[in-house]
């Protein structure tokens, strides 16, 4: 009997399961989008579902919903590969953490920080990872992209310092403006600025990409 691994195998393992990109990306961003949707919504869903209104305002119940629906997540990516997404997993346990803080002490504070740390932590992975000679982003990016040694460097590096400056923003919207401000911007701020630095770094995949389908 062989001991298969929990956490997801390394990118250039061939025993690694890939999941359909379009399903991956909604396991990424479906409990966001409940985030969202709970505390935009949150009185409506405390009236059709009375239970929910026990865990406060729409803050609250949006915290509750955003925890559960994380874990759903986790656990069909681990029906899927029989293995946990690391970054998922890393962000799902500060989700659960400071989820819980946020519900046990009736306190925001929690949940707005989870971006900074999680964010933080990112960064600081990918950074450090490059001081002891690895390229981590290839666990995010693998299925997407196939690069040399070089553009994982250069496309790891930009992408710790950019985690960090997400961190630094949040801290500056959810300590300057109201919570729904926050989590309007955590929504509809973050994604498009997410998806404008994806896209500026495209040249760089250009040049040191693998797939010829890619460098044409």
């Amino acid at each position: 009997m062989t001991n298969e691994p929990i956490l997801e195998r390394d990118p250039s393992d061939p025993k690694k399961k890939e999941i359909n990109p379009v399903l991956k990306l909604a396991l990424e961003l479906g409990p966001l989008m409940i985030f969202f949707f709970a505390n935009t919504r949150g009185e409506w869903l405390a009236t059709k579902f009375p239970a929910l209104a026990e865990l406060g305002g729409p803050i609250f119940i949006a915290t509750g919903l955003f925890m559960a629906a994380t874990a759903i997540a986790l656990v069909v990516s681990w029906v899927l590969t029989r293995t946990l997404p690391i970054m998922p997993m890393v962000s799902g346990v500060v989700v659960f953490i400071f989820g819980a803080l946020t519900l046990y002490l009736q306190d925001d504070i929690f949940i707005k920080m989870k971006p900074t740390i999680v964010n933080t932590l990112f960064g600081g992975v990918l950074l450090g990872g490059l001081f002891f000679g690895k390229s981590l982003l290839g666990y995010v990016f693998d299925s997407a992209f196939r690069l040399d040694a070089e553009g994982w460097r250069k496309l790891t590096f930009r992408w710790g310092l950019f985690f960090l400056f997400l961190a630094l923003v949040n801290e500056i919207v959810w300590r300057s403006f109201p919570t729904d401000t926050w989590v309007a911007f955590k929504v509809w701020g973050i994604m498009p600025i997410t998806l404008l630095f994806t896209f500026s770094q495209m040249p760089l995949i250009m040049r040191h990409s693998l797939d010829e389908r890619i460098r044409k």
